[in-house]
């Protein structure tokens, strides 16, 4: 079976990331925002910033909406995503990174069609 790895990090501290992993990843479209809008910043961003753009995404730009997209992206999305390891997400600095290089998850974003990000 192929694996995806982040050729950045250590060999001996090297996550690998399935398939499996990666279509899980993005079986939900808040997900597949997450990982396309990380993908287009240089370095981490805020939790609020992430939720904004969500929810301006999904045409709701109202601050309920934002609470909302914010506590399920808080409580749901991101530790999927941090617990396989394709973002690096602090909960107390609520801050997001995409945790692999870009090249890992384009196919899986341009399958998903978000072939700008």
């Amino acid at each position: 079976m192929p694996k995806t790895t982040d050729p950045n990090q250590r060999k001996d501290t090297r996550h690998e990331l399935t398939p499996t992993q990666l279509f899980t990843a993005f079986a939900h479209e808040r997900r597949q925002l997450t990982v396309a809008y990380l993908a287009q910043q240089p370095v981490a961003i805020s939790l609020g910033d992430l939720a904004e753009y969500i929810a301006i995404t999904e045409a709701q730009p109202s601050y309920e909406w934002y609470e909302r997209v914010l506590t399920d992206l808080a409580h749901c999305h991101l530790p999927q995503l941090r617990d396989i390891g394709l973002i690096h997400y602090d909960a107390d600095a609520e801050s997001v990174a995409l945790a692999v290089e870009r090249r890992v998850v384009a196919p899986y974003l341009e399958l998903a069609g978000h072939t700008d990000a």
